[in-house]
Order: structure tokens, then C-alpha cells, then sequence
């Protein structure tokens, strides 16, 4: 059943009136980017910060022993529409950085340096500028055969800060102006779409696929 609401046609469904046919969302073609992971890391055991590898085996469940890898993972601060502690599916198994926006906090901050290792990155990119505004679905199909899914950006957070704060002695502030600074600058975060070993160093092809805005 239809109805008039300003001269536009709508599906009349209870409460919701939707338009019936609105415009599409303007559309940005799909494109190919190539980049290359300059250094690897992984951690050791339960703590945030990693330490470099020569390469990382990869399987579905993400870097096994890793403190993010698994098929599944907890809910925390970042769903708050679940329980926290509900089991969901792990969309965070690797965590990929870029030198550019690294530097680029590290300015904001007022401090030399940000290391991959302190904020606990597993993939260090280059070749790709703004790194953490490739869009989810984004595929980065390494020469070695691996293939990772983005999911999207990641947020920054206090235990990130905290762990640069540990290498600035006299600068309590750095926790939470890390996270004013890192935004948009902190990152990527996905998992493992085609398992293998990616080793420093390896290229690969970014399939970034057609973009648009979903808007009312």
C-alpha cells in the first residue's frame, strides 16, 4: 500500500515510511592499489606489544598464540550492544599500521617517535597513503598467496597510549591525548580470508571495492 508524503512516493510499513524510489547513493568504482609489508611482528604471549618476525604463518583462527588470534573472540568496549564477554566471531585477528600516520601522531604528541611494536601492530604497510581510510572488504592479496580482509579502521584506545607513555618518562598525558591524536591515523584491523606465511617484506594487491554512502 502507497501513499503521498511531499510529493514523493512511499511504502507505507507500519511506523517506517520508506522511500520508494529514492535516488541511488552516488557510487565510487572499485580500484587497485599495491603496497607491501615492510616488517612483521607478532607477540609472544599474553602482553599488548609485539615483537618483530622474519614472517607469519597464518591460518582461518589468524596468527595462532597471537594475543588476537582465534575464530572467535570476547565482546568488549567496542560492542556495547552485546554482553561484555559474549563470544562473537573475531573480525581482529591482525592489526596493519603505516609508518605516515605513525609519524603523524607522534607529531600531534610532540614526541620523536612512535615504534609498530608499542601499539601492538602485526603488519607494517607501505605504499598505501591513508592507510586507515581503506574501506571494509578491502582484500590485500600478498605474492606469497595469503589473503586478508579488511574489516575496517581501528579505534584507538587508552592501552595503546599507555604503552607509549611507558617510553616518554614525565608525560602523564600521553594515554588519552594518544586517542584524540591517532584518530583515523591508528590503522587497520581484519582477518585471514586465504591462510599461508607472509614474510618482510612481500608485496601485495589491494582490490578496494566499490565505495557509496547509505544515507536516509
Amino acid at each position: 500500500m502507497s501513499s503521498k508524503a511531499m510529493g514523493q512516493e512511499t511504502l507505507d510499513l507500519g511506523e517506517t515510511m520508506l522511500p520508494d524510489r529514492s535516488a541511488p547513493p552516488e557510487r565510487k568504482r572499485a580500484l587497485r592499489l599495491t603496497g607491501s609489508a615492510t616488517a612483521l611482528y607478532r607477540t609472544s604471549g599474553s602482553g599488548f606489544e609485539t615483537s618483530q618476525v622474519p614472517a607469519l604463518e597464518l591460518g582461518f583462527d589468524g596468527l595462532a598464540g597471537d594475543r588476537h588470534g582465534g575464530l572467535t573472540r570476547r565482546a568488549g568496549g567496542r560492542e556495547p550492544w552485546y554482553k561484555r564477554g559474549t563470544e562473537i566471531r573475531n573480525e581482529r585477528q591482525v592489526s596493519l599500521l603505516s609508518a605516515e600516520e605513525l609519524g603523524e601522531t607522534a607529531e600531534i604528541l610532540g614526541i620523536d617517535e612512535i615504534r609498530p611494536e608499542w601499539v601492538g601492530a602485526n603488519l607494517l604497510i607501505a605504499g598505501i597513503a591513508r592507510l586507515t581510510f581503506l574501506p571494509p572488504r578491502t582484500l590485500l592479496m600478498f605474492a606469497g598467496g595469503v589473503t586478508l580482509k579488511i574489516d575496517g579502521d581501528n579505534a584507538p584506545c587508552r592501552a595503546a597510549g599507555h604503552a607509549v607513555a611507558r617510553h616518554y618518562a614525565g608525560r602523564a598525558d600521553i594515554p588519552f591525548a594518544y586517542v584524540r591524536a591517532a584518530k583515523h591515523r591508528r590503522g587497520l584491523v581484519g582477518w585471514v580470508e586465504k591462510p599461508g606465511r607472509i614474510e618482510a617484506g612481500e608485496t601485495f594487491e589491494a582490490r578496494v571495492p566499490e565505495q557509496w554512502i547509505y544515507g536516509s
